[in-house]
Parts: C-alpha cells; sequence; structure tokens
C-alpha cells in the first residue's frame, strides 16, 4: 500500500569524500574573523547540491550556534514544499543526509511554480529580496560575534541559457565569500572554468572551491540516485498537509491521508476579507472562483508597501467555495494565530497530488459541510 512518507527505505550514512571534506572545512575554518562566510553552491542537476548543502549546514554548526540556508530551488527545496523560496535558521544538526525534513522558515516567498522558467525577474526579486532581509537582520555591524549568523545558498541546477544568465545574476547581487562548483564527468553539463560570474577587473574576493561530484557512498551503492522528481514533489506536498494532523493520529497512507482530509472540517474565510492573486496567468474576473476551488494557494500576508512582494506563511487547500454566502473553505497546518493575519490567496501551478483525488472509495474532500468558523 503506499505510503506519505518521503522515507522510502532505511538509508545508510553517505560516504562524505576527502575532497568534499574539505571544501566543506574551507568554507567553515578558513575564515578565522568576522564576518561570517557567506557560501554559495552551485552546479548542473544530479551533481549532489543538496546533500553537499546538508553536509556543508552540519560542518558549519559545530562552529556557529545558527547557520542561515537560502533555498532557490523551487522543484525541490530543502525545507518547505515545492514553489517556494525561503530562507530557514537553522540551529540544530541534520542526523541523515539522505533524507529531507520540512522545517518552518523564516522568511519565504511563494513564486508558485517548479520552475523560474516561468518568470525568470519574480524568481530573482524573491530571492534578491530574502537575501537582503538576511544582511538586514543578521549582518548587523554592531551584533556580537556569537551570534553572528553564515549562509549556504542551495541553487538549481538548470545551468545553462536563461539558467546560467539568472545564476550569473544571483552571485553578482549575493556576492558570496566562497563558492563551492561541483563537477560532473559531463563536461558539457558542467558550469564554466573559473569565476565565470564576475567582470575583468574584479576587486573583490571571494573564494572559488571546486570539487567533483561523489557518486558512490561506503558501500559502493549510488549516492545521487536518479529518482521521479514529480513523486518527489507529491511526497512533499502530502507530508505538509500531514500536519493537519496530530502526530499521533494513524496516517501512514496516502488512502488514510484521503480520508483525513475529505473529514477534516475546513476554515470557514469570508471572501470579501481577502484578496485572490493569480501567478504567471491571468484569469477573467467572471472566472476566478471556478480556477480557485480544489486547488493549492499559498497564504500571504499583503505588503503596504506597493515594491514589497507577500510574505507568505504556508500553503491551503481550497476544499468549497459558497458564492451565495460569500464563504470560501480552506483547509491548513498554518497555526490560527498566523491565519489571522492572512488577507492575500495566491494560486499558482503547485497543484493537488493525483494519487489524493483517485483514491477508491473516499469522499471527495471539496464539500462545504461540516465547517468550521475562524471566530
Amino acid at each position: 500500500m503506499a505510503s506519505i512518507t518521503e522515507r522510502e527505505e532505511a538509508s545508510p550514512s553517505i560516504y562524505i569524500s576527502e575532497e568534499w571534506s574539505e571544501a566543506a572545512d574551507s568554507v567553515a575554518y578558513d575564515s578565522t574573523t568576522s564576518p561570517p562566510p557567506i557560501a554559495l553552491v552551485c552546479g548542473p542537476k544530479n551533481c549532489g547540491k543538496t546533500t553537499f548543502s546538508r553536509y556543508l549546514l552540519n560542518i558549519l554548526l559545530q562552529r556557529y550556534k545558527r547557520v542561515g540556508y537560502l533555498d532557490t530551488d523551487v522543484g525541490q527545496p530543502e525545507f518547505t514544499t515545492p514553489g517556494f523560496l525561503s530562507l530557514t535558521v537553522v540551529d540544530k544538526l541534520t542526523p541523515d543526509l539522505t533524507i529531507p525534513c520540512l522545517k518552518t522558515p523564516e522568511r519565504c516567498f511563494f513564486f508558485g511554480d517548479v520552475s523560474s522558467k516561468r518568470d525568470p525577474t519574480a524568481y530573482l526579486k524573491c530571492i534578491f529580496t530574502l537575501y537582503d532581509y538576511y544582511r538586514k537582520e543578521y549582518c548587523k555591524s554592531d551584533s556580537p560575534v556569537e551570534n553572528e549568523m553564515p549562509l549556504v545558498v542551495n541553487t538549481h541546477g538548470w545551468v545553462k541559457g536563461v539558467g546560467y544568465d539568472i545564476l550569473v545574476d544571483m552571485l553578482r547581487h549575493i556576492a558570496p565569500t566562497h563558492v563551492v562548483k561541483i563537477n560532473t564527468t559531463s563536461e558539457r553539463k558542467n558550469l564554466p572554468g573559473g569565476k565565470f560570474w564576475l567582470d575583468e577587473g574584479y576587486g573583490g574576493q571571494v573564494n572559488l572551491i571546486d570539487i567533483n561530484s561523489t557518486r558512490h557512498d561506503s558501500f559502493n551503492r549510488s549516492v545521487l540516485i536518479q529518482k521521479d522528481a514529480r513523486l518527489l514533489r507529491d511526497l512533499r506536498i502530502m507530508a505538509y498537509f500531514r500536519q493537519c494532523f496530530p502526530s499521533n493520529l494513524n496516517i501512514t497512507t496516502i488512502k488514510e491521508l484521503a480520508n483525513a482530509l475529505a473529514s477534516h472540517p475546513p476554515y470557514q474565510v469570508p471572501i470579501s476579507s481577502i484578496k485572490i492573486r493569480h501567478l504567471h496567468s491571468q484569469v477573467p474576473h467572471t472566472e476566478v472562483f471556478y480556477s480557485l476551488n480544489a486547488t493549492i494557494v499559498g497564504l500571504a500576508v499583503s505588503s503596504k508597501q506597493p515594491e514589497n512582494m507577500p510574505w507568505c506563511v504556508g500553503l491551503g487547500i481550497v476544499r468549497g467555495i459558497d458564492t451565495f454566502k460569500g464563504l470560501l473553505y480552506l483547509i491548513s497546518p498554518v497555526p490560527p494565530i498566523l491565519l489571522e493575519k492572512v488577507d492575500l490567496l495566491l494560486q499558482g501551478f503547485i497543484h493537488i497530488p493525483t494519487c489524493l483525488l483517485q483514491v477508491q472509495g473516499c469522499m471527495s474532500p471539496y464539500m462545504s459541510g461540516n465547517v468550521l468558523a475562524t471566530s
């Protein structure tokens, strides 16, 4: 029977090569004074960027109390569901480098798609805003040394064409102290050699660390297994909405989660109290509610500043819309104290996993009965 857990099977500890270990140590310990390192990890798809980033987090946490993690991979983010760009503050070691886990980010934006291709400009704007927030909050000149927080930036694997241009813009804005570039055995897939993002005559200091993709663990088994990206995204979304229920409730299969969501009382939201924004598309005014029903939406708090983008607090499922009563019915694991601040729903292209909608014998979860008022 299908399971909603993200862990497919017990995994042995990943063997970290000496080259990877030296690279992480050089980031964490070469800098003996302030400010703390800002390390950006880049390379083509399936080269091990996420695995190295997790390992680097652990090494940095041996020296610093906490480490920032700026995740720019909207397709397979580390600590959030797909479609998010986020800054997460990590203060605990990751015991198993093979298992992703959900964490509540410090700040995040709902980009609403699994690729930056649809709107590179908006994608970069989100990343720049998150990085500027990090600089403002955690890089204050008068902060005590013990409160300093290094930053790890994990990037997407799209490194050709427009994807390359996006990466260059990202590198130039962030100006990291260290760039870890992971290379594969396929030269045509790799990034250019050297400090490819810098203009001639650049006078700043940056440490470029070239390492090779690690292909095997201590048991001579492949570390970078080619996995079904769509399946991983669906598992992450289901794990997120599993948080709607107590951890001691026995929900371990897709069918059990589908039944639990179908019977879960939704929040009752007055349509007049929220705004609706469609990302990357235009929807006729007469079709807004048809497009919104039975979809996943980002729950955001609109900004009073016209140039500022709305911070997002999580995801919700629009379970039903009653236009006669002027009510929208929403399921979300976001705590009520945060939901009270939400005044903007963002609809993108993050969809309810098909497997949740095809469970035999399960009542459709998109009904307007058994509602729970927010007041």
